[in-house]
């Protein structure tokens, strides 16, 4: 399996994959959970809002995969749901904000170069990684 810098790198820039659909297809791949192409296709505008510099499509894409990767274990919506509002509280612990605009280094600037957000992707979809096995590993202590 590629290291998550292997991955990010390759989507990013020959694919040139948003971020969101860059972390739904690492944690799928990590997890062995597959992905329909209409998941995909449903995050393919999941970058800050289609550029806008919304929430963070790093977070998008976390939350998406938490819905798909829970549902999988079983579990309610309701609880779901609660394991998604703690997921964004962690993520404003470590990151600060959930916003694009915020997150992104230096916001948007006509200049930007591309992928501006390798580092922070990287970093992100380790601390979702790193969320989602410590969640496990309560859930299911025998594991």
């Amino acid at each position: 399996m590629q290291s998550i810098e292997e991955h990010v790198h390759h989507l990013y820039w020959d694919h040139d994959i948003n971020c969101a659909r860059t972390t739904l297809m690492y944690l799928a791949q990590y997890f062995k959970i597959s992905l329909n192409d209409q998941t995909l296709q449903a995050a393919i505008g999941m970058h800050g809002g289609g550029g806008f510099g919304a929430q963070c499509g790093l977070v998008e894409g976390s939350l998406m995969f938490l819905g798909i990767y829970c549902a999988r274990m079983g579990l309610s919506d309701a609880l779901i749901s609660k394991l998604c509002f703690s997921y964004a509280q962690a993520f404003i612990s470590t990151f600060s904000s959930l916003e694009c605009s915020v997150l992104r280094p230096g916001g948007f600037q006509g200049s930007d170069p591309p992928h501006i957000c390798e580092g922070l992707t990287v970093r992100a979809i380790a601390f979702t990684r790193d969320f989602i096995e410590d969640f496990s590993r309560a859930t299911n202590p025998a594991d």
